[in-house]
């Protein structure tokens, strides 16, 4: 029998634990950058590299000295309290993580395409989930990857949901790290994640309500995301935007008021506490309360000192966790190693084909649409919590949980690859002008004509890469940053895009100030932002 650790020795191994995790991200990080890779993929890797499927297999008695999964007491065994330790802090970087990403969510990109998200978003979870669904019947009817107690409609309904999912926090970390975080094509992409998310969380609501005979906790999750999305809209966004956040100047904290910072922390805390209750996931409470925080230089200072803390310690907890319950070693048997090919051509075929075509279809250009088809795959550890869910639950078979792991850890570390190659094929210019889509046209080309349609869809495309035209048209954007002068908009090209010829010789920064380079970067220098 085991010694239940003392208070002061849980501690103390947990700070070695953080600080073995973050050796870790950091030395894969020194690999991953060079693969085109963005940092929360080092820290995914991290938590797989320090958990049962590598450092297990290579080193046993380390790996579970350092990372102790149970301890047995009077011949039970229970979880270490060191591992409850580590998923307590990992939620708490998770929850603060998404009300970050919510408080730079752009609302105004999203209700002026409105539309095109809501038909994007909408086909983007109903064709993986019916391939997902078809999938999981055969399965469930082949027999080995659902438990005995799974009917064969449950088993679909789960599969379906674990193909439609998407990361909400793997593919924010993508999008703000990529510069895309307030352009239409990140608001885009993250709205689809967002819907995604929400529908698959009330399937996987579903299929555990009915494995326990309870239908009423997937009534709950509905009509409780449901109920809390239209207070949060109604209600809250209204109240917090009479707040003066300003009102007693002498209780600040390195300038940031520190009475509203407490109350918008509670808002965050409560919000993803509520929706985690009736089952709608915290993480999307947790995002919705930082989208109705009003936009100030108080949200921007509160960003600003938040986000290193909990990008770079909080939420590796988070990965790591996962990873520490994940056994990739079953995924060689040859059984299982087919259905896992299956369920990753379905899985990244479904979403990507789906997103792309209906976002082409509703007015976005080849490269955007492409480009959130192959974001969009980002499943990440959205994935891997679903499935750790199934599994401990009894709903899935470890076969299945690791078949569904693969295919997390294959789609989200080709999706960042994946969208840069798709950005740089769309990179097509001559020296010292811009193609936005297509091929440049010439200035003998008698076809690039001014016209007042090939300027309209070009000042679209530069707001959709994150650029306002009017900043940048001749002008200098702000004195941090390095100028960029639209000289010509010509078109329409071969294609019927239009064509920005701009001063090139400077490499730019974002005018919005944003994380990363930004695409226009990309597209007048040739280098990879991030």
């Amino acid at each position: 029998m085991n010694v239940y650790p003392s208070l002061p020795d849980v501690s103390t191994h947990f700070f070695l634990q953080m600080a073995a995790i973050l050796v870790a991200y950091r030395l894969l990080w020194s690999v991953f950058r060079r693969m085109g890779q963005v940092e929360v993929v080092a820290i995914m890797a991290a938590g797989f590299l320090l958990g049962p499927s590598v450092l297990g297999a290579a080193w046993p008695a380390a790996q579970n000295w350092l990372f102790p999964a149970t301890l047995r007491i009077a011949d039970a065994a229970v979880p270490h309290p060191t591992l409850t330790v580590l998923y307590a802090v990992g939620q708490l970087g998770l929850v603060l993580y998404m009300f970050l990403v919510g408080t730079s969510f752009d609302t105004s990109i999203f209700t002026s395409h409105l539309r095109t998200a809501g038909i994007t978003a909408t086909t983007g979870v109903v064709v993986p989930m019916l391939l997902g669904g078809a999938t999981g019947l055969v399965l469930a009817v082949r027999g080995g990857y659902f438990t005995g107690k799974v009917t064969p409609w449950e088993a679909a309904l789960f599969l379906a949901a674990a193909v439609a999912v998407t990361s909400f926090p793997v593919l924010a970390w993508i999008i703000q790290d990529s510069g895309l975080g307030r352009t239409r094509l990140g608001t885009m992409a993250l709205s689809c994640a967002a819907i995604d998310d929400a529908c698959a969380w009330i399937l996987l609501a579903v299929v555990i309500a009915f494995a326990r005979h309870n239908p009423a906790d997937a009534i709950l999750a509905l009509a409780g995301g449901v109920g809390f999305t239209l207070v949060m809209i109604l209600i809250a966004r209204p109240v917090l935007r009479r707040l003066d956040y300003w009102d007693r100047p002498e209780a600040l904290v390195g300038g940031l008021p520190i009475g509203p910072f407490v109350v918008i922390l509670v808002l965050g805390l409560v919000s993803a506490w509520f929706t985690d209750f009736v089952g709608a996931s915290s993480v999307f409470g947790a995002f919705l309360a930082g989208v109705v925080v009003p936009r100030d230089r108080f949200v921007d200072m509160m960003r600003t000192r938040l986000e290193p803390l909990v990008s770079y310690l909080l939420l590796p907890a988070y990965f790591v966790f996962s990873g520490l319950n994940t056994r990739l070693s079953l995924v060689f048997e040859p059984s299982v190693l087919v259905v896992a090919l299956v369920v990753l051509v379905v899985s990244f075929g479904g979403k990507f084909g789906a997103i792309t075509l209906a976002a082409r279809a509703n007015g976005m250009n080849w490269r955007e649409a492409s480009s959130i088809g192959a974001l969009a795959n980002a499943r990440g550890l959205m994935e891997l919590v679903l499935v750790n869910i199934g599994l401990t639950q009894g709903i899935i078979t470890p076969a299945l949980y690791t078949i569904l792991t693969v295919m997390a850890l294959v789609t989200t570390f080709t999706a960042t690859p994946a969208f840069r190659f798709i950005e740089a094929r769309a990179r097509k210019r001559e020296p010292g002008s811009i193609a936005v889509s297509g091929k440049p046209a010439p200035e003998s080309d008698p076809a690039a004509n001014r016209s007042p349609t090939a300027g309209a869809r070009a000042t679209e495309h530069l707001e959709g890469v994150g650029v306002q035209p009017d900043r940048v048209r001749g002008q200098r954007a702000a004195d941090r940053h390095r100028p960029v002068r639209v000289l010509d908009v010509t078109g329409p090209d071969q294609r019927g895009a239009p064509v920005v010829r701009a001063d090139s010789r400077p490499p730019v920064r974002r005018p919005d100030g944003g994380p990363g380079q930004g695409a226009l970067r990309r597209h007048l220098d040739g280098r990879a932002s991030g």
